[in-house]
């Protein structure tokens, strides 16, 4: 790879190649965790299918995935070419505000990204060449919504333990690709 002033630096491994089987991989193998928090992030789902490194620590990796979310919508809000309004970097957003975050891809996972006018903020990891997941993301909020939040059962703001919202979403994750 070159950069300015024709110096050399070493190579920048590749994206790790899909799995057989279609353009972007097997049918359900390319969803590798969730995380859904709420708007004071609180993680109230976390779920890993296809995570060759299991975290050592839940909860730190939690912090870290909300840490970085607030961060991007605060920075993304801060460089927004039509905004006027521009605000301070660090200040928190109110759902909606800044210009659209939806996603961000490395070389060895994308990650998704959708918050709802609530505050819930939905978060998927899949293989790389994964394409845009805005439709699969608004489908895990309407199975969401569907088995959590009108389960009167379910305590807001609490851990989500519905067995048949954790059934239907892996149904759901399985036909990805």
């Amino acid at each position: 790879m070159q950069f300015f002033g024709g110096s050399s630096v070493a190579e920048i491994a590749p994206s790790p190649a899909a799995p057989p089987g279609t353009a972007t991989g097997l049918a359900g193998n390319n969803a590798n965790m969730l995380y859904i928090f709420n708007r004071s992030g609180v993680c109230l789902l976390y779920r890993e299918w296809h995570r060759p490194l299991h975290t050592l620590d839940p909860q730190q990796d939690q912090k870290l995935m909300f840490g970085l979310l607030f961060s991007l919508r605060s920075f993304t809000a801060k460089m927004d070419p039509t905004s006027v309004d521009k605000g301070n970097l660090g200040v928190p957003l109110l759902p909606g505000q800044g210009c659209s975050f939806y996603s961000f891809r490395t070389n060895t996972y994308k990650l998704s990204f959708m918050e709802c006018p609530s505050g819930i903020k939905i978060i998927l990891v899949t293989h790389p060449k994964t394409g845009d997941m805005r439709e699969p993301l608004r489908y895990i909020y309407n199975i969401y919504v569907e088995y959590v939040i009108k389960n009167p059962l379910y305590v807001h703001g609490s851990p989500i333990k519905c067995e048949l919202f954790n059934t239907n979403l892996d149904q759901y994750v399985k036909t990805l690709v």
